[in-house]
């Protein structure tokens, strides 16, 4: 460097306005207030610039705009602490020399504070749309300059600093400013942009330095097993051009209790694994070419991704997430999931993503002693530690605790199009002593066992999700907690939709019983209508029930081999004609007999055995008539839309029952769950003359052995069962038919 500016003499000592405990505190990054010595300031004796620079060997001070020498710095410490006088106050630049390598770059600590007083008052009250839009990093231009600001609240931290690739992961190289009002450390840092990796440097009140923290608002994040926040282009992710407008208008018609709605739920990342390149999982561009169109044509209305949002541990099936506003790195980049589901919409179908704010993951880079006290968690175990997963518990009383999720949720609805947030693990939420021992738990203020902190979280929560318009909230609560889906104005949770997990317990306990005693557990099947208007549900055979030992669906049904798919496909017609929103778990469609594994893709080869592939059409067949037949779905949710016709023959275990929407439409369904025959079987119809057999699921394309009433049936003029009319018919072995009034 050519020090010109230096020829006269200069008696000025460089330190001057600098004590040797600031110099100390600068060096040893841990200073209170950086900010207050670094960068620009006047002393008695003119302005001075201190930056602090460990490595660099040399500094000049430039004139931003022209880049006229201003003054050359001089160390004043070995770590790096540089100091000098310059010309005149101004907009500056440095020059730095790097032992030979040059950097011309812009001084972090000549900016101002990048959060308004309004942003900040708006985090303290617990605003979440001021946590979607003031914390994390983001690119932007300040004070004229393009850089990344970066903000995090941690209020009980000493010092913390955003560190990366930029400052060698160096923690005394940006030490951040705090706002002491709300808690939160910013920073503005020139020259930086997207793609940057970054963490913060935090340490403790008592002095301790704590393993690096990614960051919790990350929008993006390394490719696990990497765990570095990345600085995502918020702008693309912002304008990202989505050509979904006509499904977006129709969306909250598409997702009323009225509508036909069937889930295929997907792990995806093992949907689709790509052997030839190392069993990877496929990225969203590829998901948008493969699973998209087989969702499509298998007639479901909507995906359900098990839990995308960043998380550590692939074996968690993302059910232990930390990055709760970044969709995880192992399918691309925010801009690309963005991307799938425009694609889905244009094919006319919704996105539901799996969300977990019941708890996280005590990974050292994550949320616990997140500034080295409980932020996020309970300090006390018994409110802040789950036993039965290994996690930390959400302070759902802390604001700013339940205003970050609340802003996650938001942020996935409204940044992502996703259609709807199925809400896991609510019933832990619910209740203080939900897996623990008397003297496990901390009672509620009034000695209850309720979580009270946690039910006005959900109900905020979805409160804030119906100003959405379209989006929809699904609980997976799994007692009989009241008013799951009840509004929050007449006290309710105010979730659009509850999994009916009774039903789903009892109706398979039910299909694992050899037939031949079925008949003593006969209200196994028919009690889910005792309950079944008390909310609005959704059936769900889930990843939950082809887990943990639990074997696969096909797996839990009794017989030979041609009996196991018959009985699967009575009981998937049963449940496709029940009162109730659909949801089932990849590989079921066609019958897969191994558990679920992560690690693998369901056995797709299967389909090509004429069982498995029949099961699937059977599946396929189901979802289409089901969204064709209004009778099927539009009184879902209303008892006027279901009868018993038989509900008490547990000697022959047949049930049929009717279906209608209100508006002349009806249906009537039979199910036959003994391998027997039943010839001549009369049933009470609600009305007379012809009746088209529309399903049956014994039919051979199926894998049936085609039994059945030649597609069509006549009514007699015979009363049975209350009702005027009647039919004999033939019920199929171990199958479920659906007639139609023509």
């Amino acid at each position: 460097m050519e020090p010109n500016m230096n020829k006269r003499s200069d008696a000025r000592d460089p330190a001057e306005g600098l004590h040797s405990l600031d110099i100390d505190a600068l060096v040893e990054a841990r200073h209170p207030d950086p900010f207050s010595k670094l960068g620009l300031h006047q002393t008695d004796s003119g302005h001075v610039v201190r930056v602090l620079l460990p490595g660099a060997s040399g500094v000049i001070v430039l004139d931003r705009e022209s880049g006229a020498p201003l003054g050359q710095l001089t160390k004043i410490h070995d770590a790096g602490l540089y100091s000098g006088f310059v010309e005149k106050p101004g907009a500056y630049r440095l020059s730095i020399d790097w032992h030979g390598t040059p950097q011309d770059t812009h001084d972090t600590y000549a900016f101002g504070p990048v959060l308004s007083d309004d942003w900040l008052n708006r985090l303290t009250h617990g605003d979440p749309y001021a946590v979607m839009h003031a914390l994390g990093s983001r690119p932007c231009t300040h004070e004229g300059v393009a850089g990344v600001r970066f903000a995090v609240w941690a209020p009980n931290a000493r010092r913390v600093s955003v560190v990366g690739d930029f400052n060698s992961w160096d923690g005394r190289r940006h030490p951040m400013r705090l706002r002491h009002n709300a808690g939160v450390w910013e920073l503005f840092v020139p020259g930086l942009g997207a793609g940057t990796r970054y963490k913060y440097e935090i340490v403790s009140r008592d002095g301790h330095t704590l393993p690096l923290k990614a960051d919790p608002c990350a929008m993006q994040s390394e490719k696990p097993p990497a765990t570095a926040s990345v600085v995502a282009d918020a702008d693309a992710i912002d304008s990202f051009a989505w050509t979904d407008d006509q499904w977006m208008q129709e969306r909250a018609a598409r997702q009323t209790p009225a509508a036909p709605i069937t889930i295929y739920e997907v792990h995806a990342e093992s949907w689709l694994r790509v052997p030839e390149e190392g069993n990877r999982g496929m990225n969203w561009h590829e998901l948008a070419e493969r699973l998209i169109p087989y969702a499509k044509g298998m007639g479901f209305t909507h995906l359900e991704f098990m839990p995308i949002a960043e998380h550590p541990f692939g074996g968690s099936w993302g059910y232990q997430p930390l990055g709760q506003f970044a969709p995880s790195a192992r399918f691309g980049t925010p801009e690309q999931f963005a991307e799938f589901v425009n694609r889905a919409h244009e094919a006319g179908l919704g996105v539901i993503l799996d969300w977990v704010p019941a708890h996280f993951p005590n990974d050292a880079h994550g949320l616990v002693q997140f500034d080295g006290t409980p932020l996020y968690e309970h300090a006390d175990p018994r409110e802040g530690y789950h036993q039965d997963w290994n996690t930390m518990i959400y302070n759902l009383g802390r604001n700013e605790v339940s205003a970050f999720l609340i802003a996650s949720g938001l942020a996935w609805l409204k940044r992502y199009h996703v259609d709807g947030l199925r809400v896991d693990a609510v019933a832990s939420m619910l209740y203080r002593d939900y897996s623990r021992k008397a003297g496990e738990w901390v009672p509620n203020i009034y000695g209850g066992r309720e979580n009270l902190e946690s039910i006005a979280f959900l109900k905020r929560l979805n409160h804030e999700v119906r100003q959405i318009p379209g989006a929809m909230t699904i609980a997976e609560e799994s007692t009989a907690w009241p008013g799951v889906t009840a509004s929050v104005e007449s006290g309710g949770l105010g979730f659009d939709f509850k999994w009916n997990m009774g039903w789903m317990h009892d109706t398979l306990h039910y299909m694992e019983e050899d037939p031949v005693y079925r008949q003593y557990h006969h209200h196994m099947y028919t009690f889910g209508m005792v309950y079944a208007y008390s909310e609005r549900f959704v059936l769900p055979l889930s990843h939950d029930e082809v887990v943990h030992g639990k074997g696969s669906l096909i797996g839990k049904m009794p017989g030979d081999r041609w009996q196991k798919f018959a009985n699967l496909r009575a009981y998937l017609g049963f449940m496709w004609t029940h009162p109730g929103k659909k949801l089932l778990f990849m590989g079921g469609e066609f019958g897969q007999f191994a558990e679920f594994n992560h690690d693998e893709s369901p056995h797709w080869h299967l389909l090509d055995d004429a069982f498995h592939g029949g099961l699937q059409k059977l599946v396929r067949d189901l979802n289409r008539l089901y969204g064709e037949e209004p009778a099927l779905h539009k009184l879902d949710s209303d008892p006027r839309g279901f009868d018993w016709l038989v509900g008490d023959d547990n000697a022959n275990s047949v049930y049929a029952f009717r279906r209608t929407d209100g508006e002349g439409r009806e249906l009537v369904v039979a199910c036959n769950l003994t391998p027997v025959p039943r010839i001549g079987y009369r049933i009470g119809l609600p009305r007379g003359g012809r009746w088209s057999e529309v399903l049956n699921s014994d039919s051979s394309i199926y894998g049936g052995s085609n039994m059945g009433n030649a597609g069509v049936i006549h009514a007699d003029d015979f009363a049975s069962h209350g009702r005027a009319f009647s039919a004999a018919l033939t019920l199929p072995p171990l199958a479920t038919i659906v007639l139609r009034a023509d």
